[in-house]
């Protein structure tokens, strides 16, 4: 009945935060060729930094999830029982000890001698058993309320990096777009987390005869949160990179978005056209200017229409253009314009 429950807790997360996220994954990439004016671009440098960022704190998780990082666990260093007497048991920690046994190991000493205070002390490790002044084996509650604070800071350190990286910002809209999804799942995990040590049975370890039977809960738990807080920080460094870049997730732009973009292109051109008539008006008022121009269109008229004129050249761009251009026209054209210049200018078309 518990794994069931704890088996629709996950599918209660999962499935409205990672599910939908998904299918969007999927729609995106399907219909991306049909979106207009939007290609793969580099990434952004805010996303760089909150990629490094990301990638630094993800390494650490993975580092410290290793067991040399872990607490250490008296009954498995001593290869000892659980039934195995205290003083037995620290005798065999003392001579592994450099120096015998430390402050620390003699502190824990006189808190683990029933079986209910070890039974404990797999639920919750070495630190939480020695330091704890008030909590009593007869009301273990006490326990997890001592140990709380322990187990949520991982949890708000994260979501604080989480926080800083989808901030507008420091990584703009690139990063803001996941900002939701990325608080929903870093508090799910905590959550989750809290739930499975509140209902964890620590009397099943009493049944183990042998010391591999011995459910070691305060290591694993503690290896899965920072797997766990891994995952949701890789997962969204991968999301950033292919939103940020235009690989995947691409929606097209809002209509005010497009017409502040089309106002924006007006007033360039506007801009322009402005620039153009002051030059030209600058041109015409010289007349050194004025002069040089009419002369450069008419040697670009005579220029054009002498290289037209040979037959080398047009069959050699026919022969490269085919089927693709109609250089018929783009003659024309380009003899036209040329025309309309010189007459612009007041001046005879050449030929």
């Amino acid at each position: 009945m518990l794994n069931r429950f704890r088996i629709k807790s996950l599918s209660l997360f999962f499935g409205p935060i990672l599910l939908p996220k998904a299918l969007a994954y999927y729609r995106s990439v399907r219909s991306a060729p049909a979106v207009q004016g939007i290609s793969i671009q580099p990434l952004p440098p805010k996303v760089s930094r909150a990629l490094i960022i990301l990638f630094v704190v993800t390494f650490s998780y993975i580092i410290k999830s290793l067991p040399p990082f872990s607490a250490e666990n008296i009954f498995s260093l001593t290869s000892s029982r659980l039934q195995i007497p205290t003083d037995v048991l620290f005798t065999r920690l003392s001579s592994m000890r450099p120096t015998g046994l430390t402050p620390a190991d003699e502190a824990l000493r006189s808190k683990i001698t029933s079986l209910e205070s070890r039974l404990l002390f797999f639920q919750y490790g070495p630190d939480t058993i020695r330091d704890c002044l008030w909590c009593t084996p007869d009301n273990t509650s006490t326990y997890l309320y001592y140990a709380l604070p322990g187990i949520l800071i991982p949890h708000l350190f994260n979501l604080c990096v989480l926080a800083l990286v989808t901030s507008g910002l420091f990584t703009g809209k690139e990063g803001a777009i996941w900002r939701k999804v990325t608080t929903y799942a870093a508090i799910s995990v905590a959550v989750i987390e809290i739930y499975y040590w509140s209902t964890y049975d620590h009397k099943g370890n009493a049944r183990a005869t042998r010391l591999e039977d011995l459910d070691p809960f305060f290591q694993k738990i503690r290896t899965y949160r920072l797997l766990a807080l891994a995952l949701i920080d890789a997962l969204l460094g991968w999301l950033l990179y292919l939103s940020s870049t235009n690989r995947a997730f691409i929606t097209p732009a809002s209509p005010v978005e497009r017409v502040e973009t089309a106002i924006k292109m007006i007033g360039g051109v506007r801009n322009s056209l402005s620039s153009i008539m002051i030059l030209k008006n600058t041109i015409q008022r010289d007349g050194q200017l004025r002069e040089a121009g009419e002369r450069y269109w008419v040697r670009e008229g005579m220029a054009m229409g002498e290289a037209m004129e040979d037959r080398e050249v047009v069959e050699g761009v026919q022969n490269a253009l085919e089927e693709r251009i109609d250089m018929a026209n783009i003659s024309k054209d380009a003899e036209a314009y040329a025309r309309s210049v010189v007459e612009l200018h007041g001046m005879a078309p050449p030929g």
